[in-house]
């Protein structure tokens, strides 16, 4: 079962974090996991996953215009309905809007028909409601949160896509 991680990233936070949920994601069998920058995405392999997980830098309380433009565009050729949709962010500050970023995320993935999901409260510790978050003052304590999301999105693919 294939997983795409998909991001846009300007200082290599987003980056870091796409790969710490794809080591969560890995931690589960039967699962191939793809690290796509947004400008290089492979829309067969996009096409092929079952779930898709989008991550934006956080800039003026928003997702990034890149996330937005491949909503908008990029992913004309893929179909994204049906298919397990969660995101994250990055942001230099706590005050700095990143949950409105993932709810961002989360509205053109709900629009393209996906399911959202994102382990929330219904998981023990970390409790992740929306999607992780990485702060600046709190990058290394982050990634933990990071691995555990991807997990628990590894897992929720299974359940829901497995014959």
């Amino acid at each position: 079962m294939k997983i795409s991680i998909l991001y846009h990233t300007r200082t290599g936070k987003t980056a870091d974090m796409a790969n710490e949920i794809k080591r969560g994601i890995e931690e589960v069998s039967d699962i191939e996991v793809r690290l796509f920058p947004l400008d290089q995405a492979d829309p067969a392999f996009i096409q092929e996953s079952k779930a898709v997980i989008v991550g934006s830098p956080t800039y003026a309380v928003n997702a990034c215009w890149q996330v937005k433009q491949w909503f908008d565009e990029g992913c004309r050729q893929i179909h994204l309905g049906g298919k397990l949709g969660a995101a994250f962010a990055t942001a230099d500050f706590p005050q700095g809007g990143a949950d409105i970023t993932i709810l961002n995320i989360l509205t053109h993935m709900i629009v393209h028909g996906m399911l959202v999901y994102s382990g929330g409260g219904a998981c023990q510790g970390p409790i992740i409601h929306l999607g992780p978050v990485c702060i600046k003052p709190l990058y290394e304590e982050s990634r933990k949160q990071f691995q555990i999301f991807g997990k628990r999105i590894a897992e929720k693919t299974l359940e829901l896509f497995s014959e």
